[in-house]
């Protein structure tokens, strides 16, 4: 860990105080060496990760709104040129020359006290949605994109392969819009924490039931998962892929055109946040007890090196002002 200067907002950034930053797997590839941009160049040490979070604006820079200025907000990760066909197209999140906040080189992320950026991917946070819920904002994103791209209704029946922070995130998503959820775990063990938040249909995938599965969305991370979701969906529906293995894993397109499945690939949370941000503030889904623990920033370490402090949720926050 660096001491490193205070941020100064350029023109058309804010600088925010954080209040709260989550961990997750990207980050924790980015410690260890095992993140894929750091082998295509994308991204390179030193780094500052941190995309998960919350804060207050104390700094705006040339042209920026002032009544930015003292508002609770987070923000996007991923940050478009603004100017290419896919920017202007609606769709910054795959621009070529994007920026992603604490992830890609550019711009340093949220693990810090200070962050800057900029104005015009912030979102502004409602008083009912606390720092622990504004740094679940977005993850919270992911999931929510992931259960709209699965194309259920109210009553249809959904399997989600992960019990992680996104998984779980996904199966409060779809509960909340009207699935019948049922998620699998890769054992015994991963099953307790989903039951006690009320998923009782809750599986290995020794003892997964038989029966139609109108959605499938993958927030696994084992190779050996994307195959298993596509023999699982029904025809005719949808398999969504959000879990990225570190190896990389294989479907037969035979499978996926004779069973006529439509494949979709889910890549960061911009078109979710404003939604889970509604959710997070009216109460219909309530991602806390996900938290196992709020650290500080000198104990970010020791939760990077894989000390875990006790918990029984998979996602853990950091409090820069502690």
């Amino acid at each position: 860990m660096l001491d490193v200067p205070a941020p100064e907002p350029a023109a058309g950034q804010v600088v925010v105080d954080v209040e709260r930053v989550g961990v997750c797997g990207t980050d924790m590839e980015l410690f260890s060496g095992e993140m894929s941009y750091l082998h295509t160049g994308a991204s390179s040490y030193p780094l500052r990760p941190g995309h998960e979070w919350c804060g207050t604006v104390t700094a705006v820079g040339a042209g920026v709104d002032e009544s930015w200025a003292g508002r609770r907000v987070t923000g996007d990760t991923m940050i478009g040129c603004g100017h290419c066909r896919r920017c202007l197209q609606g769709r910054h999140w795959v621009c070529e020359q994007r920026f992603e906040l604490g992830i890609r080189d550019g711009l340093p992320g949220a693990l810090a006290e200070r962050v800057a950026v900029p104005a015009g991917y912030l979102h502004a946070l409602p008083d009912a949605v606390d720092a622990t819920l504004g740094a679940m904002v977005e993850p919270g994103g992911n999931a929510l994109r992931s259960v709209e791209a699965a194309g259920l209704t109210a009553g249809e029946r959904l399997l989600v392969l992960g019990t992680g922070t996104i998984g779980l995130l996904v199966a409060m998503f779809a509960r909340a819009r009207g699935a019948e959820v049922h998620l699998i775990g890769r054992g015994p063990e991963d099953l307790a924490l989903p039951r006690s938040l009320g998923f009782t249909q809750a599986w290995t995938r020794e003892t997964l039931p038989d029966q139609p599965w109108d959605g499938v969305v993958d927030a696994s991370t084992g190779a050996e998962m994307p195959p298993f979701a596509l023999e699982r969906v029904e025809p005719g529906r949808r398999v969504v892929y959000i879990g990225l293995s570190v190896p990389p894993s294989l479907i037969d397109t035979r499978d996926l055109v004779l069973k006529d499945v439509t494949a979709v690939g889910i890549l960061g949370a911009s078109a979710g946040l404003a939604g889970a941000i509604e959710a997070y503030a009216d109460g219909s889904v309530d991602p806390r007890p996900l938290v196992a623990a709020t650290v500080s920033l000198d104990e970010i370490v020791d939760v990077f090196a894989g000390r875990r402090p006790p918990g029984a949720g998979p996602k853990i926050h950091a409090d820069p002002r502690r």
